[in-house]
């Protein structure tokens, strides 16, 4: 019922989504004992709301270890964004230091054209988020597109068994380790589970080359996410 409701607006969402955008899934962890506050830290946000906007902030204790807090931004430019994590780390003061940063560009698949990321397409974040980076086989690239095509069309087959996910996956080639980065949503970790089990007996699976490390978190309200993760 709730999809049914919600389903014109994400149609018009997707007739106004950009073509292209910049993300950043930001992971931090408790370190030092600096000065900053909740207070502080929520200004530098403020000062760059008009470029960077904030998907979600999530709360990963208990859920995944050596990672405090994934902070996930978009912009329309990269300079956007690192001028948010400019703007931030002098804010934090120590208090949390980024231990990872994956970046990607967010467009629509090359494979089915009526497909994007979930953010992309201005489609409402859900509760929990797994995130990871994600690289292809060599022999991936080197099959013909139409067969590459076809692969992806089944495995966005039974991708759509599940319909309450939200999936994003965004390009990282040249400008990171890995060539994507997948970030998946839903309001119930247990139908994650599901899906990529699900997925695992896709034939692209055989393809993959790296698909870990995967970070869960719970999206939380960005003023009490800050105030769990500086503790």
């Amino acid at each position: 019922m709730v999809q049914a409701e919600a389903a014109p607006a994400a149609q018009a969402a997707d007739r106004q989504a950009p073509t292209t955008m910049f993300t950043a899934f930001w992971l931090l962890r408790k370190s030092g004992t600096g000065s900053a506050s909740v207070d502080s830290v929520r200004d530098a946000f403020e000062r760059q709301r008009s470029d960077v906007g904030v998907r979600g902030a999530y709360v990963t204790t208990g859920l995944c270890a050596g990672v405090d807090l994934i902070l996930w931004v978009t912009a329309e430019d990269c300079d956007q964004i690192q001028g948010l994590a400019i703007d931030l780390e002098a804010s934090l003061d120590g208090r949390l230091e980024m231990t990872q940063v994956y970046l990607g560009v967010a467009s629509m698949s090359q494979y089915d054209p009526e497909h994007g990321p979930a953010f992309l397409r201005g489609l409402e974040p859900r509760d929990y988020l797994s995130v990871y980076p994600f690289t292809k086989t060599p022999d991936w690239f080197l099959l013909p597109f139409e067969e590459r095509r076809d692969l992806m069309i089944e495995h966005g087959r039974m991708g759509k068994e599940f319909p309450t996910i939200l999936t994003n996956t965004v390009n990282s080639f040249g400008i990171a380790d890995q060539e994507f980065i997948v970030a998946l949503e839903d309001d119930d970790p247990a139908v994650l589970v599901k899906m990529v089990q699900r997925l695992r007996a896709a034939e692209v699976r055989k393809y993959t080359a790296v698909d870990t490390p995967i970070y869960l978190g719970r999206r939380r309200d960005l003023t009490e996410a800050l105030a769990i993760a500086l503790g």
